[in-house]
This record gives C-alpha cells, structure tokens and sequence, in this order.
C-alpha cells in the first residue's frame, strides 16, 4: 500500500468525519479505509485518530500529521498539474537533420510558420546528404527520403514521391526524345556520384526493377548541380519530383520514360523512439504531414 494512499485516505476521513464517508467518496469497502489508517499509524507507530462509534478525535500528533498531509498532497497535486499542463504544449529544442536539397526547398521555408504555432519549441536544423546515426548524434527527427530498412528506427510517411527522368526541352530538341531504356546509351545522361562510385538509375521493364549504368560527360555528387545541368541543357537527369516539380509545371524541364518509372522513394520522418515521443516532436511530425497534404503544396505555379 502507497504512503501517499495513506495520508490521502487519512486527511480524507478527517475531512468527510467518518470512515463510512471516505470510504462512500472512494467507492470502496469502510473496512478497506480502516485497515489502510491502521497500516499508516503502524507504519509511525503513533495514534493519529481516536475512534468511536459515534465520531473520530484527532490526537495532538494526527493534528500536526494532518497539516503535513495536505501541504505534501497539494504541492504533488500542483506538480502533477503542472506537467499535467506542459505535456499538453509543445515545448524544448528540436535537432532535425534532412537531406540538403530537400531541406533548403521543402523544409526550411516551413520552420519560421511552425514556431508561430509551437512558441515555446526551439530547432537546430542540420542539412547534410550522409545518413546520419540519430542516437549517437542527439537527433530528434531525421528526414529521409528512401526505403526504410532499419529496424531501429521508426518512420512515418510524409508524402508521396517519385523519381523521372527530366531534360530541357532544348536539349530533347537537338537529340531527341528517348523512348525505350536502350535508348539512353545514345543520350549524355548526368549521374550522381557517391563516395567515388556512379550510381544507377533504376526503372520498371517489364513488372521488374531494373538498375542501368548510364554514361554521359559529366558526373557530380551533388543533386543539386545535376538539376542545373539539365535546365541548361546539357544532358538527362534522374531526379526527385520534390526537386523538379516546379520546372515540369512551367515547362523548363521535360520528363521522358515514364511509364518506366519506378516505384516511388517516399519521403519520411524518422526517430528512434517507439513510444512516449515529446509533443514536440508529434507536433512537427504532424505539422508537415498537414503542410505536404496540402492540394497544391507540390503543384508550384
């Protein structure tokens, strides 16, 4: 039986008179409050009340118990409330990391309209394309934008997203446009480099994933380089609609093989805790699920 069930049961007899009372109050037993003042004057083996038939006495050390019980019980009941309260507001610093390109176009600019909602929460906002370990660096949310394989960390689903492949409408102009996947070994492609080695592009042919070496004159580890590269008119690029979205609509960039495309690389949230999260952190993860679902969010003018 808890201390604090006890003085509790104890300031609730003086105050409702009787046992039957507090124990009415309780929904319990008059017995169930009877033992539990008997196990609390044993446990201080003083007598706190003097109990007949008819009325309860307190004795001088129950008089000064009584007063101590109800400070302590109403400074718990104020901390309690207290953070009671603060858990129902977001509040305290939030270390968020995200890939750069996708950071600088659809993360920073969204910042400064979630702090006017949460006043009370602070972000450092890390941009780095290396996957970063979320534990050893005191991340709270990191964005990704791919397949989630480890198990470790828990992701939810932010938005849509796939990849085409985009040229300018110049370049498709002197070299044509490509209509099957053997077709790009006669087009300057611009792949994205990592760690010295030239990654692939991968497409659908046929119900299977299928990953091609493409070659071109130019190979940069930078996505967002690729991109400038093809709105100049120098080549093919493989690239993320949440990159390009705003080209296509205004008609700077084409895409070409579509119905090739593979499926998407989705964008999420991850962290590595499963459960009892900080309303901060909810409250972010939320706020961009509301921000991406916007009807136009990803249909630029």
């Amino acid at each position: 039986m808890g201390k604090f069930t006890q003085m509790a049961t104890f300031v609730e007899v003086v105050v409702r008179g009787s046992l039957s009372a507090a124990a009415r109050a309780e929904g319990i037993a008059p017995a169930m409050i009877g033992r539990r003042l008997d196990a609390l004057e044993a446990r201080l083996g003083v007598k706190l009340l003097q109990r007949t038939t008819r009325r309860l006495v307190l004795t001088d050390e129950g008089t000064a118990f009584l007063e101590d019980c109800q400070r302590i019980l109403a400074e718990v009941g104020d901390a309690e409330s207290a953070i009671s309260e603060h858990s129902m507001r977001a509040s305290g610093h939030l270390t968020v990391s995200a890939p750069a390109g996708f950071g600088r176009l659809h993360l920073a600019p969204l910042l400064p309209s979630f702090l006017a909602e949460h006043r009370d929460v602070t972000i450092n906002l890390n941009l780095s394309d290396r996957v970063i370990d979320l534990v050893a660096e005191g991340v709270d949310v990191a964005i990704r934008i791919a397949s989630l394989d480890d198990s470790n960390l828990v992701g939810v689903k932010l938005a849509d997203n796939r990849r085409v492949v985009v040229a300018s409408p110049a370049y498709l102009k002197r070299h044509g446009q490509p209509r099957q996947l053997a077709d790009l070994t006669r087009h300057n492609c611009l792949p994205i480099s990592s760690e010295g080695s030239q990654r692939g592009w991968t497409f659908m042919d046929h119900g299977k994933p299928v990953t091609l070496k493409v070659g071109g004159n130019m190979v940069c580890n930078d996505g967002a380089v690729l991109h400038a590269w093809a709105l100049a008119g120098k080549g093919l690029a493989w690239r993320s609609m949440w990159e390009v979205a705003g080209q296509i609509t205004s008609g700077e960039l084409v895409t070409v093989l579509d119905e090739f495309a593979a499926p998407g690389n989705d964008i999420h949230a991850v962290f590595a805790q499963r459960r009892h999260l900080p309303l901060r952190i909810r409250a972010f993860v939320d706020f961009l699920r509301r921000s991406y679902a916007a009807p136009d969010y990803w249909r630029p003018s």
